[in-house]
């Protein structure tokens, strides 16, 4: 089953509570709780009835993750508490931008807004085969109809803000010429690899002691198995495997001192945020890069998706700091 909250595309980048009053205990009601604020942008609030909508769809998945007793389990409550205020944060801004967009006057007309609207929920609903199962998906996301287009018709403003920000992003030809040669990897004919091994110490002095081992003569494999605290790797005498070069999920300063490494090479102690290491370089396969023109276009499109990302964060920290904002953590549980 598809979620609809990873298809529909918005701009931004998500217990009873009881009042003492001298010796009486008086429970809120649940109306009650759900007009509480739990924040305010501007003069605007946003209630706690408003969030919970909006958490609906993160408490089903919660609870298929840890059960209906998930309120229980301490990692998921923990889980639910910051998943919580990300959500409040995400609507804080979501608030924040279509309070600019009126001051900007960039609110499309009814007729635009509609049409849009009306394409972007056909679209979502024509990936479901039947309305049993469309109205499966609503739920389990937290959605109505209703709220669904509500939602999709924010992020229709929302865009016109972002896109009035972004309107003039623009990348040169030196921007594309330098990042292109500082990512040579990213543009081979296929994946570069590099056969790596380690040995993962505590201290520089524990590193030295093992790289000077294996300078005069020792086995690396049988060093790493004797003195390696990567557990993961350590009994195959620190073998990692052939990994791609430009998707190796290593740590980059690891990675860095890996690739200048020649086949059968061994580093000098590497400090990264795992403690030390000594690597070996034991195979590498490279192939051609691809000439610029080739990849151009591609590096153009994500220096000026990047571009935007940038200019979007600045301009919204910037309202932030002009806007009235207050948050009310003791309304949220």
């Amino acid at each position: 089953m598809k979620n609809i909250k990873k298809i529909v595309s918005i701009a931004i980048i998500g217990i009873v509570a009881i009042a003492m009053s001298g010796c009486n205990m008086i429970a809120k009601t649940e109306q009650g709780i759900m007009k509480s604020t739990v924040a305010k942008v501007n003069d605007e609030k946003i209630t706690r009835g408003q969030l919970d909508d909006r958490m609906k769809g993160i408490i089903s998945q919660i609870k298929q993750q840890y059960g209906d007793n998930y309120t229980s389990n301490d990692q998921a409550v923990e889980a639910l508490k910051q998943q919580k205020q990300s959500m409040l944060d995400e609507m804080v801004t979501e608030t924040l931008l279509l309070q600019k967009a009126k001051s900007m006057k960039l609110v499309p007309s009814d007729s635009e807004l509609n049409t849009e609207v009306t394409k972007q929920y056909n679209s979502t609903k024509s990936n479901y085969k039947t309305d049993a199962e469309w109205k499966t998906a609503l739920s389990q996301n937290g959605f109505t109809d209703a709220s669904l287009k509500e939602q999709i018709k924010n992020g229709v403003i929302i865009n016109k803000v972002v896109d009035n920000v972004t309107k003039n992003v623009k990348v040169t030809d030196k921007q594309i010429q330098d990042y292109y040669n500082a990512n040579q990897s990213q543009f081979t004919t296929q994946p570069n690899k590099v056969h790596l091994a380690h040995i993962l110490v505590k201290t520089q002095a524990d590193a030295q002691k093992a790289k000077d081992r294996i300078d005069k003569g020792e086995d690396f494999a049988k060093v790493a198995k004797e003195v390696s605290t990567d557990t993961g790797s350590k009994d195959n005498g620190g073998d990692l495997g052939d990994l791609e070069e430009a998707n190796s999920g290593l740590d980059a300063t690891f990675l860095k001192a890996g690739l200048a490494l020649k086949p059968g090479e061994v580093s000098a102690p590497v400090q990264t945020q795992f403690g030390w290491h000594v690597i070996k370089c034991i195979t590498k396969t490279e192939y051609p890069v691809k000439k610029l023109d080739e990849v151009k276009s591609d590096i153009k499109d994500t220096l000026i998706k990047t571009a935007k990302q940038d200019a979007t964060t600045k301009a919204i920290d910037k309202w932030k700091k002009e806007a009235k904002i207050t948050q009310y953590p003791k309304n949220l549980n």
